[in-house]
């Protein structure tokens, strides 16, 4: 199977060109590829007895060297006196029938319809720039004029975006057909900071324009052209062919390992991402043994999510266990088909070394590395739409522990998966497995998906356990409390399994859930085993609305307020809550929201030092005592704030708090003791999740 590459790098045509122009300055004509580079190309669509018009000819070699090979009805045109009567005089002697004129290439006297090819190279990239790209309009009508039917432009081009845009919409406009074939140029200067592709564009005139444009795309001179539907496709491959070229500059310098590269290959026929590498190098210094230079690791199939691949903080520990120079991590697409793990190597094989490090032979035999020698598991079962936040799907995997997941999984951001649940088969009682680290078999199930239901004893988030946990502040299943009310508000739905968890299993609760997102409740009730009742209810629309409500009506309080909700702004290094949930007004009004000895719970996901700090600074003026519970291997830490009581017994940290050893006992007994029918037990250790509670 043929892959395309595809950066998921922004590659930024404005700036980059302008730093390659100065760059360049005088640099030789040549630099876009003399004969014996393009001739490839160049033969499959000029024949030796096609009169040729050559459009810019500069003091390029390449007329020359046509020449010599046979093509002897060149004829050169340059505006500049000075370059035509330099090549007229070189050639004198050796190419007599080798004519240079000085010609406007904008408005030539030759007749119409007599050239069967105009050859431009590098006439087009100088010319675009002039009165905002009319310059070149006119030489492009002048070229359209001079060709015969079936005659062709050919031009060898670096294909800057305003550049290839201009030529492309020109002829697609009169009906040509469209062809361009992407040169990957191997520098051979390792100083050469500019190292891209050269592309060859074929345009070619019809006697009758074509009503439906034809737009194809080549890798190399002889590749198979894939076909293109609209301008902005040819675009984009261009963009995509330029920067897998930078990248691949940087990845033959030292790079620092702060940085980690990524590439995504997409299948070559239908254009679906199928692999994303990325790369992740040992620090300077590393001890690495000389045979460790480079290797390949293929994540398992669901997994690619997990902290320990998603994460630049999981890849570095990988990569420092892996103990290589150099570590490509692969992660697989779902809605794509892999058979075997030597099926995927050799898919992967023609690309390895253009990811090697500085200095890696050619010959250097690559290992690929894998969980178990397995690809993993995945099954989508569900696929949808929601207004709100676009396309997601259901899917079930296969977990590295051996057990089933269920996962939403929003495809605007496919490394978060939205919720989780694990799953049991309906004749097998449920493990108590927990650990996803230790591997098993990764083959599918034998049991068919309506045979699987949803274990809501168990909790796939750390971060959900910690907040049930942090409800032995509130002293639930002490003796004076078993028959008293709790009630719960909670931001946030997701798959639901954090509130049926309290419905079921809690004592005397009822839970309200704030969801914004219809299609989200949907997909909680129908997958994810959510069976909202009279005390488990939902309230469709914004959570500050809501709370803003609840404030206003009065009335009404909570034991416990949790916000489990994250944020669709990618570019805020805050992923939980959204921004405007931790602002000072919002958190009075949950404050007043509170009962006297009630607890607000945060789920926080900060990777920016200064606004978790901030964030801090604004929950601690309202809340006179903050515990912190961080979830070991992820970003997320749970807040766990009351409006007073033990702040003045907490003096070290990490501490075991001695009022609520107690009161941790109290709630594991009520959670057990709670369950009702058939329901299964919770899977949670109270006393050992709050070991880990911090002050702030």
């Amino acid at each position: 199977m043929s892959l395309l590459p595809r950066t998921a790098e922004e590659f930024s045509s404005a700036e980059y060109w302008e730093r390659f122009f100065q760059k360049r300055g005088e640099k030789a004509l040549e630099w876009y590829g003399d004969y014996n580079t393009l001739c490839g190309a160049l033969h499959k669509y000029i024949k030796v007895q096609d009169k040729v018009l050559v459009v810019g000819c500069g003091n390029s070699e390449l007329s020359e060297q046509m020449y010599d090979v046979g093509y002897k009805h060149l004829t050169n045109i340059d505006i500049s006196e000075t370059v035509v009567t330099h090549m007229n005089q070189r050639n004198a002697q050796r190419r007599p029938g080798l004519t240079f004129q000085q010609v406007d290439a904008t408005q030539t006297l030759y007749e119409d319809a007599s050239y069967q090819v105009a050859l431009d190279k590098g006439t087009l990239d100088a010319m675009a720039s002039e009165e905002e790209g009319a310059l070149a309009r006119r030489m492009l009508t002048e070229v359209g004029r001079v060709l015969s039917v079936g005659g062709r432009y050919v031009c060898v081009t670096l294909a800057q975006q305003s550049v290839i845009r201009l030529a492309v919409e020109h002829f697609v406009e009169l009906g040509w057909a469209v062809r361009l074939h992407c040169l990957q140029k191997e520098s051979q200067d390792q100083d050469d900071s500019f190292p891209l592709p050269v592309f060859v564009l074929v345009c070619t005139k019809f006697r009758q324009p074509m009503p439906t444009p034809i737009l194809e795309m080549c890798l190399g001179e002889d590749g198979a052209p894939t076909r293109l539907a609209v301008v902005a496709e040819l675009l984009s491959s261009v963009k995509e062919h330029q920067a897998y070229s930078v990248m691949r500059k940087r990845l033959r310098t030292d790079m620092d390992a702060n940085t980690n590269p990524t590439l995504t290959l997409c299948h070559v026929k239908t254009g679906l991402p199928r692999y994303t590498l990325t790369v992740q190098d040992c620090p300077p210094g590393a001890k690495v043994p000389r045979s460790n230079q480079f290797a390949i690791f293929i994540a398992p199939q669901g997994s690619e999510t997990d902290w320990l691949y998603s994460s630049s903080e999981g890849r570095r520990q990988l990569a420092a266990s892996a103990n290589f120079r150099r570590l490509v991590i692969v992660a697989m697409h779902r809605n794509q088909e892999y058979t075997d793990m030597q099926a995927v190597q050799s898919e992967l094989s023609p690309m390895v070394m253009d990811l090697a490090p500085p200095g890696m032979p050619a010959n250097h035999q690559v290992p690929f590395l894998s969980v178990g020698g397995s690809l993993g598991w995945r099954e989508v079962v569900s696929k949808g739409v929601s207004e709100l936040s676009g396309e997601f799907c259901v899917e079930n995997v296969r977990g590295e522990d051996g057990e089933l997941y269920r996962r939403l999984v929003f495809l605007s951001n496919i490394a978060l998966v939205q919720s989780e649940s694990r799953l049991v088969s309906l004749t097998k009682a449920p493990s108590h497995k927990k650990n996803k680290r230790k591997a098993k078999s990764m083959a599918p199930p034998a049991a068919p998906t309506a045979s699987l239901s949803v274990d809501s004893g168990f909790l796939c988030c750390t971060h959900h356990e910690v907040m049930v946990a942090g409800l032995a502040m509130l002293g639930v299943g002490t003796p004076q409390n078993k028959d008293v009310p709790l009630s719960v508000l909670l931001v946030g739905l997701g798959g639901g399994g954090l509130p049926q968890f309290l419905r079921d299993f809690v004592p005397s609760v009822s839970v309200e859930v704030v969801e914004l997102d219809p299609a989200v409740l949907e997909v909680a009730k129908e997958w994810f085993g959510f069976r909202p009742d009279d005390r488990l209810t939902v309230t469709l629309g914004d959570g500050l609305e809501r709370i803003s409500a609840l404030e206003k009506e009065g009335g009404r309080l909570f034991d416990a307020i949790i916000f489990d909700v994250d944020s669709k702004d990618s570019t805020v290094g805050m992923s939980c809550p959204p921004a405007a949930f931790a602002e000072t007004l919002v958190l009075q009004k949950v404050s007043r929201l509170l009962t006297p000895t009630g607890v607000f719970m945060l789920n926080l996901v900060c990777r920016d030092t200064v606004l978790r700090n901030s964030v801090l600074e604004r929950v601690q003026a309202q809340f006179p005592s903050v515990l912190s519970r961080r979830i070991e291997g992820e970003v997320n830490e749970v807040l766990l704030c009351s409006l007073g009581g033990e702040k003045e017994t907490l003096d070290a940290s990490p501490i075991t708090l001695p009022f609520l050893t107690q009161a941790a006992k109290n709630l594991q007994s009520a959670l057990c003791s709670n369950r009702t029918g058939n329901s299964p037990a919770p899977h949670i250790d109270i006393a050992e999740l709050l070991k880990g509670l911090s002050v702030v």
